[in-house]
């Protein structure tokens, strides 16, 4: 299977040594993920942060369910901006949500088994179609594992961007009443989350990008000015690694278009 070059190459996004542990906190603000003792799981997430998303992938998912959030994350983030094979994309997110799966029934207090199974959901329902994947009952799923990771980590800032993004699709799709009624999205709800993710990670690209995307979804027109504001606050983010990077480049070519 081949796989698309990571873009941007750069050697600050490389994290030799002990470079990884030193800037970990600052890299995993949003995820909330614990430093690996693993080296080898160490070795994936290098791997993740560079931009090497295949070779996370494999060397995450050799370590076994503890390398698995490395190579989760390392699937879903080249899912969603790298692959252009729709069918692999799925395939990519499918596998993934799948491995979170094991991973939630063997260490069910691992926060990023949850996240990362809304996550992974979360962008295969895009790729269906919202409508087709909330009659398959993903939406559940999606908003259960979400709302999991924030009962373990309060301060997971990534969950509640996740969360936002969902009330916002669902009210996008089937509309405020059927939305509220049938799937629990509410739009103040939407934006609280949105509102305190960004306050919990206020150098996120991604944040940003959600929230704008958001406004628009569950207020249209009358937001346009806000979510064009936080699209040129994303692009104008510094990157510290290769997903970060990926973050700011799609803020850019949205403002470009």
């Amino acid at each position: 299977m081949s796989w698309k070059k990571f873009p941007y190459p750069e050697k600050t996004y490389e994290y030799p040594g002990a470079a990884l542990q030193q800037n970990w906190a600052r890299l995993h603000r949003g995820d909330c993920e614990p430093f690996p003792g693993d080296a080898r799981v160490q070795e994936a997430w290098r791997h993740y942060h560079a931009g090497d998303f295949g070779k996370a992938l494999e060397t995450g998912v050799a370590c076994g369910p503890a390398g698995y959030n490395a190579a989760n994350k390392a699937a879903t983030i080249y899912a969603t901006y790298l692959e252009s094979d729709e069918e692999r994309k799925l395939a990519l997110l499918s596998e993934a949500a799948e491995r979170c799966e094991e991973v939630q029934q063997k260490d069910p207090a691992n926060v990023n088994g949850w996240y990362l199974h809304g996550f992974a959901l979360g962008r295969y329902s895009q790729g269906i179609s919202v409508v087709k994947a909330l009659a398959q009952g993903l939406g559940g799923k999606i908003k259960g594992s979400l709302t999991r990771a924030l009962e373990l980590a309060p301060e997971h800032s990534d969950a509640r961007i996740a969360l936002g993004a969902y009330h916002a699709e669902v009210i996008d799709k089937v509309g405020a009443m059927v939305g509220g009624l049938t799937y629990g999205a509410r739009k103040e709800t939407g934006q609280q989350l949105l509102e305190t993710a960004l306050k919990m990670n206020p150098d996120s690209a991604i944040a940003r990008i959600e929230y704008a995307n958001a406004l628009v979804m569950m207020y249209g027109k009358a937001r346009l000015k806000d979510a064009e504001r936080l699209y040129q606050e994303a692009a104008a983010c510094q990157p510290l690694d290769a997903m970060e990077r990926l973050d700011v480049q799609a803020a850019k070519a949205e403002l470009a278009d």
